[in-house]
């Protein structure tokens, strides 16, 4: 609910009344100096109205002697803020003078559900965070996890591991393109990435018995192996993709109203992504060559070729390039990935540590014994350690925080989300601008609002 009033003698030359359950906006051009008056607010508005001025809660804009600017909200149920995001917007006609980011509508508490969950007991929780590339989050917590216990996973099992965070990328970066586009008016663009994402979802079906929130990561290794014909099946769709990308470049990049659009929009300096934290492509899209990946291996990276996605305009073409790039050094990394998988076990031979293959569980006392265990208390990592690990996930830097007070659940737990990370450069991305640009600047930077409500 917002009102705007002139602060010398509190009259309406432009009254705004939004009701947020149901993003209405009711403009009236009335001198009104009886705010309560009954023939301008419903009856059910009347009493949330005299609430707010009750507890001087309306909020007036400021050093507006014309009487032009007005304050709207921009979600948080809006198809264009990929969430419930809420920006509160001061225009003053079709440019943005203010913007104020309101997250929070989700009502996690995610990182308290982990304080109350056995280690592994959490790891369904990491697939909603970011559920576009919920296998990015998997990994990254059993990463976490498992340097805090002092394990490493067996090779085979991280192989498939940097495998699968490869297509998750391409997953997230394809949902990623199609919305962005359409958020610039153009449909078709949706409906190509999507299909490309259902394939991959199919693969994932076979991969891990799951389309979606997949879950097939284990503390030490993963839930089952994978066969043969679906490394098969990945390498056909991954040449096929290709021809896809390259296809969607040509389109993109010869279409005026398309980079015209995005082209000088919401440009962030390198200086100012650095001072602010922007991460991920948003990061790489300011000119700053920073990816963990090289910088700080896990799973196999180092043992990879592949260039890191850079450009230096930091505009909203420039995190689109970026992108579009990262999505082709994925189908270089998934085809090394899939001409040198090892063969071996793809869990640690450690009861403690890891949970039994099912066949020890069905057919030895022993086995069965473990996996009770380790589902009624789990890893016990020594108490008083701490660790951080990150990884490079689609949209930035994805840490995880543990510490451990010796029990089968972690004392602490907190996220480093890069949604939540990159939502507080939005007002210096979108003030001074278009409003219409601030559609585009929100998809430029592709927050996820279950990954920023933790």
């Amino acid at each position: 609910m917002v009102n705007l009033c002139d602060k010398a003698d509190r009259r309406l030359s432009y009254f705004i009344f939004f009701d947020m359950s149901k993003d209405i906006i009711a403009p009236s051009d009335h001198h009104i100096t009886d705010k309560s008056h009954p023939t301008f607010f419903p009856k059910h508005q009347q009493a949330i109205y005299k609430r707010l001025e009750d507890k001087h809660t309306s909020v007036e804009v400021e050093e507006d002697p014309l009487g032009t600017r007005m304050v709207i909200n921009m979600g948080p149920s809006h198809p264009a803020t990929h969430g419930v995001l809420r920006l509160a917007l001061e225009v003053d006609g079709e440019t943005v003078v203010k913007c104020v980011p309101d997250i929070g509508y989700l009502h996690r508490g995610i990182e308290k559900i982990a304080e109350n969950k056995t280690y592994q007991e959490f790891m369904p929780y990491t697939d909603r965070m970011d559920y576009l590339s919920p296998y990015s989050n998997n990994v990254a917590y059993c990463l976490a996890v498992e340097k805090l216990v002092g394990i490493e996973a067996p090779e085979r099992a991280q192989y498939i591991r940097t495998l699968a965070s490869e297509m998750a990328r391409i997953s997230s970066h394809l949902v990623w393109l199609g919305t962005m586009v359409m958020d610039a008016g153009a449909i078709s663009m949706f409906m190509w990435t999507w299909r490309e994402r259902e394939f991959l979802y199919d693969i994932f079906d076979k991969f891990a018995g799951v389309r979606f929130t997949v879950s097939h990561c284990r503390i030490g290794g993963l839930q089952f192996d994978v066969d043969q014909n679906v490394f098969d099946e990945i390498r056909k769709w991954n040449v096929n993709f290709r021809k896809e990308l390259n296809g969607w470049r040509k389109m993109l990049g010869n279409n005026g109203i398309w980079m015209n659009r995005v082209r000088d929009v919401a440009t962030v300096t390198k200086a100012e992504a650095i001072d602010l934290g922007f991460t991920g492509p948003s990061l790489r899209g300011s000119g700053v060559e920073y990816d963990i990946r090289t910088f700080e291996p896990y799973l196999v990276y180092d043992r990879l070729n592949f260039d890191i996605a850079v450009r230096d305009e930091g505009d909203c073409l420039a995190r689109y390039y970026v992108r579009m790039d990262e999505m082709e050094q994925s189908t270089r990394l998934i085809e090394q990935l899939l001409d040198s998988i090892p063969g071996g076990d793809i869990r640690v031979d450690n009861a403690k540590h890891s949970y039994p293959s099912k066949s020890e569980v069905y057919y030895s006392m022993e086995g069965m014994i473990h996996d009770f265990m380790m589902t009624d208390v789990g890893v016990m990592p020594p108490p008083g350690v701490e660790v951080y690990h990150a990884i490079e996930a689609p949209k930035g830097e994805l840490g995880f925080h543990i510490k451990s007070d010796g029990t089968g659940s972690p004392w602490r737990v907190k996220i480093n989300s890069p949604s939540f990370t990159n939502l507080q450069l939005l007002p210096l991305m979108i003030e001074g601008g278009m409003l219409a640009d601030s559609v585009v600047s929100i998809g430029s930077i592709d927050p996820v609002m279950g990954d920023a409500d933790k």
